[in-house]
């Protein structure tokens, strides 16, 4: 049971991520994860990017601040890292019933991130729901090789198909 969103717009699919995992915390659902929190600090430079690691009150800083006119990547893989690691320790508890990602990104798409996570997750038997970007979207149909399944971009209906995957087939709720 994987299920995907795709994401548009800056933020969009941060925002609905964090919604959903309120959504589902509300019902009493305990979720691992992690949703991404972007921090404003300064108006002409690129904000902070935070990991909330759900199951803890862990938050990671995701991203390097490489000055006023740096372009590219500002992703610290060692701040990514060591948020898997962090996911990893609370499936290893066992009390999560559901994996929320932030989102398929550049790094999973590569085969690092939160791949191998989202790989265990669903050996495991629990349902997991990303986000993916228009530009992620084919290396996330790859690694899903038809196991995923499109939920409209919105917190009901992803908080819906999470319910739904608990309890049986989510095929009624997919877009």
């Amino acid at each position: 049971m994987l299920g995907y969103m795709i994401s548009t717009g800056r933020g969009a699919g941060d925002r609905l991520m964090i919604a959903v995992a309120e959504g589902l915390a509300a019902k009493g659902i305990a979720v691992a994860g992690a949703v991404q929190l972007n921090v404003e600090h300064d108006p002409e430079r690129h904000c902070h990017m935070d990991l909330h690691i759900l199951g803890r009150d862990d938050v990671l800083r995701i991203s390097e601040d490489r000055g006023r006119h740096a372009r590219g990547c500002r992703l610290d893989p060692r701040g990514l890292a060591d948020a898997v690691q962090r996911v990893e320790t609370v499936l290893d508890e066992g009390r999560a019933g559901v994996l929320l990602i932030n989102k398929f990104g550049k790094q999973e798409a590569e085969g690092g991130g939160f791949r191998e996570v989202i790989g265990r997750a669903l050996l495991d038997g629990r349902p997991v729901l990303t986000t993916v970007s228009q530009g992620s979207l084919p290396a996330f149909l790859a690694f899903a090789d038809g196991l995923g399944v499109e939920i409209a971009p919105n917190p009901e209906a992803a908080v819906g198909w999470c319910l739904a995957a608990l309890s049986g087939p989510p095929a009624a709720l997919a877009v």
